[in-house]
């Protein structure tokens, strides 16, 4: 997947205190350079490192939110 030339760009929509929504299918490469994939049309990545299905986003982020607001 990477440098692969698409007929469009993948659309990536910030949220201020979500996640980052990317349309799929993604691979991603963490920072200890394994990669991880999904084939879904789009995905939740993690902002905040607080999801137990890191890079994935399980919505951990709310419950912070909740607490501090």
């Amino acid at each position: 997947m990477p440098n692969e030339r698409t007929d469009r760009a993948r659309r990536i929509t910030v949220q201020r205190q979500g996640p980052l929504l990317v349309e799929g299918p993604v691979e991603v490469e963490l920072e200890d350079g394994t990669t991880v994939c999904s084939d879904r049309f789009r995905v939740a990545l993690c902002t905040c490192r607080r999801s137990r299905r890191y890079p994935w986003c399980d919505t951990s982020h709310r419950h912070k939110a909740k607490d501090t607001g």
